[in-house]
């Protein structure tokens, strides 16, 4: 009896869409998650995703870029709907303790600046380090927290003695998805200053952490890549950089905040008010139950 399948990844599962047909199936929803953007650019992965947009009757995609990027590859005819991942706001909520996170990693009270993501050079965690000095020569005793693991590390921490800043980087390695919110508490201010790489193929699809940052009432930092900036408010959950590669443009951002504790906080209260009421799990699965009713 089953008239509705939903794919939830789009290539290539949604290749099997004309036997499902075959079967009954009369209504087909496929959802993308960013990385499309770059396929759209190549000859083969395009050719598929226009294969599988002539099939289906819904294409999901979670933010306007990977909408326009994705379009030079799709049949014009496809409805497009948007349906991006949510945040779990009981779990990432501003009553979380950071505390015992800050004197387990010996923070005590410095200004603290915390990235949660993969150490990757698109995340830019690099630049952040070249910015750390420049951030303490105006808000003393200053500190980053860089919460994740990956290939980037070591040269990371190299990167961090070679500025000067060797003893201000603290490295907290892999987290549990359950613990990160308290690592989001233990810092004052996000700041993940993502750039695009590889001739636009390494591209930010979303940036879900900054969202996850403003349920924690955190003011964040973005860089300008791909969909990052859809992931805040300008001015008000925060502020993009569209510089990303810049550490001056990076330091003049964080500095005002690690500073202004008031316009922080009321930059944080902007941020959970806003992923309260657009970005929660609840929302988005309503949103997804209209989309997988074939009389909408």
């Amino acid at each position: 009896g089953c008239r509705t399948v939903w794919y939830g990844a789009a290539a290539p599962l949604a290749l099997l869409t004309p036997r499902l047909r075959a079967a009954g199936i009369q209504h087909v929803v496929a959802s993308t998650h960013g990385h499309e953007t770059g396929w759209a650019a190549l000859l083969g992965s395009r050719q598929l995703l226009r294969r599988i947009s002539e099939q289906v009757d819904v294409l999901t995609y979670i933010t306007e870029f990977t909408r326009r990027g994705m379009a030079r590859a799709l049949d014009p005819n496809v409805r497009l709907a948007q349906l991006p991942p949510g945040v779990d706001t009981e779990l990432f909520h501003p009553d979380v303790d950071g505390r015992p996170v800050r004197a387990a990693l010996g923070l005590g009270d410095a200004p603290t600046v915390v990235c949660v993501s993969r150490l990757v050079r698109r995340k830019g965690q690099d630049v952040l380090v070249r910015a750390l000095p420049l951030v303490r020569r105006a808000v003393p005793g200053a500190v980053l927290l860089l919460v994740g693991g990956g290939p980037d590390r070591a040269r990371l921490a190299r990167l961090a003695v070679a500025e000067g800043v060797g003893d201000a980087v603290v490295f907290a390695g892999e987290v549990p998805w359950r613990e990160l919110p308290a690592y989001y508490r233990a810092g004052d201010v996000f700041a993940m200053p993502c750039r695009t790489r590889r001739a636009g193929l390494d591209v930010e699809g979303l940036g879900m952490v900054f969202l996850e940052a403003s349920a924690c009432a955190l003011p964040v930092l973005a860089g300008n890549s791909g969909g990052a900036p859809e992931a805040v408010r300008e001015g008000e959950t925060g502020f993009v950089v569209h510089d990303p590669r810049s550490p001056h443009a990076i330091a003049a951002r964080l500095i005002p905040l690690l500073e202004d504790r008031d316009r922080a906080a009321a930059m944080g209260r902007a941020g959970r008010a806003w992923v309260e009421a657009e970005w929660r799990w609840e929302l988005l699965a309503a949103r997804l139950r209209l989309i997988l009713d074939p009389a909408r």
